[in-house]
């Protein structure tokens, strides 16, 4: 299983690789070295045969967090397909190259479709693959590409759209992944984008992601399957730091503040006019990755479990990552978007058609006054964020998931 990218898409995964391994399948993780701390006895369930953790040496947070990865996430989606490759080309020799070692002996392989790793490794290995998505990107006449900035283009046009994304994805990338593929794996040039040829050839498609949240388009083909998200299930031990806890428990519940591995462009900038918000709004926070002072209303905070921290939250202020919008619904809370790009706008319009939180606040547009009122609005949001937070947690999108791939 390939688990590639942030924290949001390898927690998912992991989930995953505890199903498989208690019911008996021998399991390898395949992720950036910097994660292997979330798989760390957690691919071994008791009873299970357990699991293996494969190393990627890429690090993501250090690549967005570079001055090459600012620069890439603020230039729009064209820049953004554009400038994927200037960002991971000169390490994506090494990361196919482990991917390889680490899924040589495979019977099955698991992998998000960007890279197309599953079609590699089938046509150097033989071994059947299925692809993983975090966001519904089969397309459908319902609504655009998560990609595209608007709600709606017209049933032809969300279709087209697409078709569109994928071959401007492929007239940027194209190049660079035949050349890997036959420097680094020996083999023949693809001919046409492999999304179209995983099409043709009716790849099984995992969503995690709810149908609650997403209803699953009546056009998808009976291939592409709508499980449900992929949570792993809270450790008996699981626990907020002591400063976090004390500063929760002195006081009504405050509200999270955080972007992920987002960074804005003015870090400062965008700290004071979250601090200037709570103060209009008179609400208590805790920030994470955010250069905010620490004071009787403010709690800074570095990396803390989402599932722990969220449901003691009066709400959740974040970027729209799918992973943390998952977190956030499931918690039962309202949920503010504050996107930067990609998936994230689409994240934060299905949030505010479902009830559970105010339309989305775009980081570019945040200031004191338009982040205090969507904070003062909260309450409207409170009982449908609650229902839907309910239904969620009894989802089994994981047990979905693995009994489709062993049907398979």
């Amino acid at each position: 299983m390939l688990a590639l990218g942030s924290r949001g898409d390898i927690q998912p995964c992991v989930a995953l690789a505890r199903e498989f391994g208690a019911r008996g399948h021998e399991v390898t993780l395949v992720a950036p070295e910097r994660y292997q701390h979330l798989a760390a006895g957690r691919c071994e369930p008791p009873g299970g045969v357990g699991g293996r953790f494969a190393a990627l040496t890429a690090d993501p947070v250090a690549i967005v967090e570079s001055e090459e990865g600012q620069a890439w996430l603020r230039s729009g989606p064209l820049g953004f397909v554009r400038g994927l490759r200037a960002v991971v080309e000169p390490l994506a020799s090494t990361v196919l190259a482990e991917v390889d070692a680490a899924c040589a002996n495979a019977e099955l392989v698991l992998a998000p479709a960007l890279g197309s790793f599953g079609r590699h490794l089938h046509e150097r290995y033989g071994m059947a693959y299925g692809i993983l998505q975090f966001q519904p990107s089969e397309p459908t006449g319902e609504f655009p590409n998560p990609l595209i900035p608007r709600r709606t283009l017209g049933r032809i046009g969300n279709r087209a759209s697409y078709a569109v994304v994928e071959r401007l994805g492929w007239l940027m990338l194209g190049p660079m992944v035949n050349r890997l593929r036959g420097q680094v794996l020996g083999l023949r040039p693809l001919r046409g984008s492999p999304f179209a040829a995983d099409r043709r050839d009716r790849v099984p498609v995992l969503c995690g992601v709810s149908p609650l949240v997403v209803p699953r388009p009546p056009d998808w083909p009976d291939y592409v399957h709508l499980t449900g998200y992929w949570r792993l299930p809270l450790e008996p031990d699981s626990s907020l730091p002591s400063d976090l806890a004390g500063f929760l428990d002195d006081g009504p519940p405050p509200v999270y503040v955080g972007f992920g591995s987002m960074v804005p462009d003015e870090p400062e900038a965008v700290a004071e006019q979250v601090v200037a918000a709570l103060r209009l709004a008179g609400m208590r926070a805790v920030v994470q990755g955010l250069p905010v002072a620490a004071s009787a209303d403010v709690c800074p905070a570095g990396e803390v479990a989402h599932e722990v921290l969220f449901p003691r939250m009066a709400a959740v202020v974040h970027h729209g990552g799918a992973g943390t919008t998952a977190a956030g619904l499931a918690a039962g809370v309202p949920n503010v978007v504050c996107p930067f790009f990609s998936d994230q706008p689409f994240w934060g319009r299905r949030v505010a058609a479902l009830g559970a939180g105010p339309p989305p606040l775009p980081i570019r547009a945040l200031s004191g006054r338009s982040l205090a009122a969507r904070l003062q609005a909260i309450p409207e949001y409170h009982e449908k964020a609650a229902q839907l937070g309910k239904l969620l947690k009894v989802e089994r999108g994981v047990k979905n998931a693995v009994d489709l791939i062993e049907g398979y």
